[in-house]
Order: structure tokens, then C-alpha cells, then sequence
């Protein structure tokens, strides 16, 4: 027990003794935010860096002050050498996990349980964020896949985890790039924010609504997302939170965006070389991630191939996303830091962007997926300047103004059908016959799909030409007792290629090797196997009526075969089953005996020209 008693001294002067009283235990609380001086000092020596500790000391760094090093910050305080820069770096990164917050968890079906930082569920529980649980991700394809009736909701959260696993995969094997907890963040916000600004039925909207509602205007939903981010920021009054959390404005509010929508100041920036301003040229990398402009490769098409393809289309996906994150490092191509993947992912690449291209073929531009979306957007054409939503100041604006006022397009989701639908007013009559139409299942009949032999540069007004030149396309085989007008036909141009128009996307992907992982590499289509495609991109044409008498159906598919001749098109699949009489007119249309046309040549005017397919 005598042990266990304090030392006694003497008094000065009094022989009285005391307790000594000993210097209290400094532990360092398990939110670093309420460290001070000490604490944060204690946590160095914890982790082998005393000899950093006399520096910290002199600028008074504290546990708040942690959240805004960066290796710039440590060398102005003098620490001269790079690798002492990055064992300390390390070794906050630590306390990056430790959150005066806890974060939150959710389960989804496709990535599991998903753990999400505060700040991104701040973001989520805001009306601008949750106003994507009432868009369909794939528009009208729920109503011929019955399984795609997930959200942009759970897509925009699965594009913000796997955008924070990426970056930190990179960050976990090279250090060296310096990788902030500022910039975690701002890429997962990206990744979690990049759709806030789709419309009804997603690309129905702006492929198909707007451009008809407005033509003068060129519009896209990334657009819309940068100007809905704003609005989510500013009308939740979330500045302050994001400082709290270590952001930096406004640099990080343009980084989120930039990452979005790419420079935000395009003219301003043409004669410069670097032209992001939320991260200097040294992380150009970052801006691969959430929407990559170089070769198409990022997380936004990991989730929705994954979440799309398995799981509520139930089409095959041969892409691993957890592969790529495996093998993905940074390397210098041509000055700048790119994200790269190992040489012998070059194949999976490949099936990744044929991947892409079934899906849009068999799901997103399915003909009766097509045509619902056009019969859709007719809807809300008819019905546009009858329903309206309240805006900034109370004004009111249309479907198709909506974008214009974030207050009023907020409003503006998928409940717009049933809104129609559902209507009493004599405005909206054709407009609701239109949806009560799809609702029945009456719907305007595709009568084929045909290819020019090169991709066409297709305006609204060709369209309307061409809607003309059908119904004139009498067939040569005889006359009709059937009289058809422009307005019966609806022409539908589809674009299919890898994601870069006519261009190999794989040809922009650099590659490292085993034995050198920092030298990056260009692998060309021929070094990787012959059996892949010799052109990236296709046009079709389908064509459809809106009519759907018997006789009136046989009359148009006939004038469809018809006009394909005229326009020196390809033969419809059908065309000798629905025109058997008209087929022969056409000499490249004959049957070859046998031969085989996808391997050699076809004649085309009376010279020898080689057949070209996508696959």
C-alpha cells in the first residue's frame, strides 16, 4: 500500500509536505476536430513522427487544422523532404475514418452495404436529391421490362460509392499522388450529384421533349445538374456544413461540377492548355473518374451496367467493375497523370463497350421501348402549355420552361403522366388519349428498320422530308387503293456506337505492364485480336405508323420497302415477307445463293465494294 502513496515535499519554509501533483495523461479524444495543440502532437509521437512535433508546436496546429493539410501546406512549414511529407500524409489518413458523425449505412441490392460519409448524406436528404426517387432510370423501358422500375435515386448513390472506391483504391497504392480527403469528397459528391438534373423519364426528356418544345435551345440534363446542385447547395444552406467538413469554396463547388460537366468556362479557357479550375493540372486524373470525356471508362457505367444489366434486366453483364479497381493505377501520358489499367485488361475493355452496345440494342432502344417514349413525349407536347408549376417569385412555368427556374423543375418527375392521365380538363384530351393509348397497349406499329450505308447527319426538318417522301413512295408493283399522309408516319434515328461516335474508345485508354507499371502504353485493335469490330458506330432507321387498321398497316410497310429502295437503304429484315413483289426491283437486294454477304463483297452500283458489320 505504501506504494502506491505520491511523494511528499517539503514546503518552503513551512516543513509541511504535500502531494506532488503530476502532469495530467494527454489522450487525444476520438474527434480529432476538438483536439488542440497537445492532443494533436501526442497523436505524432503515437505514430513515430515526434521529431515533427517541436514544427506543429511552433504554428500551432490543432485537430482542426489537420483537415486542411495537404503536402503543399507541410513543405511551407519545413518540411523539406517529400518522403517525410507523405509518412505524415499517411498517417492523418488515418483519422479520416474518425467522424464526430456517424456515417450511414445503406443496403443495396447491387454493391451491399453501402457506408457513406455525413456530409453525402446531408446532400441525400435534401428535396433536390430525393426528387430522383420519382424518375425512372431507364424512362419508358419499365414498360416493356417489367423488372427496370428502379430509380436514378439508387443509381446516383451507387455512382457515389463506387466513385469513393475508386479514388481511394488509387490513393491506398500510390500515396504519392498525393490524394486529400478534400478531393474523396468532392468526387464522391460528383458521382452522387451527376443526375440531379434529368427529367421526366430520364432521356426521353432531353433527347426527345425538349429539342421538339424548344429547338432554339440546346440543352442536356448535365446542364440541368450543375444548375440543380446550386439550388440543392444554396436552398439547404449547405456552405457552411461542407466547410465544416474540410471543403474549400468556391474551388471545390467547381470541382464537383467540372467533374460533372467538364470546364465550366469553355471559352475563356480554349487558348489554355489546362482549363479546370477546381484541381490543377497535377490531378487531372480525378476528372476520370465520375464522367470520364477521355474514353467513356467510369463508375457512372459500372453501377447502371451492373444495376441495369443483372439485376433488373436480367441481360448477362461480362464486365467486373472490381477487376478494373484491382488493376487501375495513375501513370504520365504525354504531361499529365491518366488513370491506366494493366495490359492484359485490354480484352476486358473491349467486352465492356460491346457490353454497352447490347444493352442499348436489346433494352434502351428496344422498338416498343422507342415508340412508347415517342408517344410519351407527343404526350407532353400536346399537354405543355396547359400544366404548369410554380417558380422563383411564384412565377409560373411549363414542362417544357421548367428548366429555366430549379424551383419549378424540382416539381417537374414521372408523376407528369399520371397528372395527364388522370386529367378532367378539355385541354389535355389528346394528350390524355395519347397515354390512355400506351396504357391499353394500343400503340403505333413499327413497320421496319433499315441502315444507310454511312452514318447520316439527321435534322428534325430531314425527318419531316422524309416522313413526306413516305407517304409518296407509291410501290412500283402496283397501285393502292390506301391513301397515306406525312403525318401517319413517325421516323425514329438511332445512333449506336462505343460512346465516341465513329471512334475505337480503347484507342484513348493507356495500358502498363507487369514489369513496368509506370511506362503507360497504347495497345492497338490489331494487337489484340482480329475477330473484333471494324467500325464503332451504326445508324438506324426504324420507321412506324400510327395507324393500325390491317389493311391501312399492310399499305404502309409497303411504301416503308418501298422508299428504302428509293433512298438506296438497306433491305428491311423482313422486307421479303412483307414486299415479296417489290425486294427483286433491287439487284444489291437479290438473294446471293447462298454465299454468305458478311464475308466479302457486295455490289452496290455496279462496282465491287467490301460489306462492313459492327460485329
Amino acid at each position: 500500500m505504501e506504494s502506491r502513496k505520491r511523494p511528499l515535499e517539503p514546503d518552503s519554509g513551512l516543513g509541511l509536505t504535500t502531494p506532488k501533483k503530476s502532469a495530467p495523461a494527454v489522450r487525444p479524444d476520438s474527434d480529432y476536430m476538438h483536439w488542440g495543440v497537445d492532443e494533436t502532437c501526442l497523436y505524432l509521437q503515437r505514430e513515430g513522427l515526434g521529431a515533427w512535433e517541436d514544427t506543429f508546436r511552433e504554428h500551432k496546429i490543432t485537430g482542426v487544422g489537420l483537415r486542411w493539410l495537404e503536402g503543399d501546406d507541410l513543405e511551407k512549414i519545413g518540411i523539406e523532404y517529400l518522403g517525410d511529407r507523405l509518412q505524415i500524409l499517411h498517417s492523418l489518413r488515418k483519422l479520416w475514418h474518425i467522424e464526430a458523425e456517424s456515417s450511414k449505412v445503406f443496403n443495396d441490392p447491387i454493391h451491399g452495404h453501402l457506408e457513406l460519409h455525413p456530409l453525402l448524406i446531408k446532400i441525400i436528404d435534401t428535396p433536390q436529391f430525393q426528387r430522383l426517387r420519382y424518375i425512372k432510370q431507364l424512362g419508358a423501358t419499365y414498360l416493356v421490362f417489367p423488372g427496370a422500375a428502379h430509380n436514378r435515386f439508387e443509381h446516383s448513390i451507387g455512382v457515389g460509392y463506387l466513385a469513393g472506391r475508386l479514388v481511394q483504391a488509387l490513393n491506398e497504392k500510390q500515396p504519392e499522388l498525393l490524394i486529400s480527403r478534400r478531393d474523396i469528397l468532392c468526387v464522391q459528391i460528383a458521382g452522387l450529384c451527376h443526375d440531379l438534373g434529368h427529367g421526366p423519364f430520364s432521356h426521353m426528356f432531353d433527347r426527345l421533349f425538349i429539342p421538339k418544345a424548344r429547338p432554339g435551345i440546346t440543352w442536356k440534363h448535365e446542364n440541368a445538374s450543375l444548375s440543380m446542385f446550386d439550388y440543392l447547395v444554396d436552398d439547404n444552406n449547405l456552405k457552411p456544413v461542407m466547410e465544416e467538413n474540410g471543403l474549400v469554396l468556391p474551388e471545390d463547388l467547381d470541382f464537383i461540377k467540372e467533374q460533372i460537366a467538364g470546364p465550366l468556362d469553355t471559352n475563356a479557357a480554349q487558348g489554355q492548355k489546362w482549363q479546370y479550375k477546381g484541381r490543377p493540372e497535377d490531378k487531372s486524373f480525378l476528372y476520370e473518374i465520375v464522367a470520364n470525356k477521355r474514353n467513356g471508362i467510369d463508375v457512372d457505367k459500372w453501377d447502371y451496367f451492373a444495376r441495369w444489366d443483372c439485376h433488373h434486366l436480367g441481360i448477362q453483364n461480362n464486365f467486373d467493375y472490381r477487376r478494373f479497381l484491382k488493376f487501375a493505377r495513375v501513370c504520365k501520358v504525354e504531361g499529365q497523370k491518366h488513370i491506366c489499367t494493366r495490359d492484359k485488361e485490354v480484352g476486358n475493355l473491349y467486352d465492356m463497350f460491346h457490353t454497352r452496345n447490347c444493352l442499348h440494342r436489346r433494352a434502351y432502344q428496344h422498338k416498343v421501348c422507342s415508340i412508347i417514349e415517342i408517344m410519351i413525349s407527343d404526350a407532353f407536347l400536346k399537354a405543355d402549355k396547359y400544366i404548369q408549376f410554380e417558380g422563383s417569385e411564384k412565377k409560373p412555368f411549363t414542362i417544357s420552361t421548367a428548366i429555366d427556374d430549379m424551383k419549378a423543375y424540382i416539381k417537374l418527375t414521372d408523376n407528369v403522366f399520371e397528372q395527364i392521365l388522370h386529367s378532367s380538363t378539355p385541354e389535355l384530351d389528346e394528350a390524355r388519349n395519347i397515354l390512355d393509348n400506351i396504357v391499353r397497349r394500343r400503340l403505333y406499329k413499327c413497320l421496319g428498320q433499315t441502315q444507310p450505308d454511312t452514318p447520316l447527319s439527321v435534322t428534325q426538318d430531314m425527318i419531316e422530308k422524309w416522313e413526306a417522301e413516305l407517304a409518296e413512295a407509291i410501290p412500283l408493283s402496283g397501285s393502292q387503293d390506301v391513301c397515306l399522309q406525312p403525318e401517319d408516319f413517325i421516323i425514329n434515328v438511332i445512333d449506336m456506337d462505343y460512346g465516341m461516335k465513329k471512334k475505337n474508345p480503347i484507342n484513348n485508354v493507356r495500358f502498363y505492364c507487369k514489369d513496368d507499371i509506370i511506362t503507360a502504353v497504347q495497345i492497338r485493335k490489331n494487337q489484340v485480336s482480329k475477330l473484333l469490330p471494324e467500325q464503332f458506330a451504326e445508324q438506324l432507321i426504324r420507321v412506324y405508323c400510327k395507324k393500325r387498321d390491317r389493311k391501312i398497316l399492310e399499305a404502309a410497310k409497303k411504301h416503308f420497302v418501298q422508299w428504302c429502295i428509293n433512298m438506296n437503304f438497306s433491305k428491311p429484315q423482313d422486307g421479303d415477307i412483307i414486299a415479296p413483289e417489290l425486294t427483286p426491283l433491287k439487284p444489291e437486294w437479290k438473294e446471293n445463293n447462298g454465299d454468305d454477304d458478311d464475308v466479302g463483297t457486295v455490289k452496290n452500283n455496279g462496282k465491287e465494294k467490301a460489306k462492313v458489320k459492327l460485329f
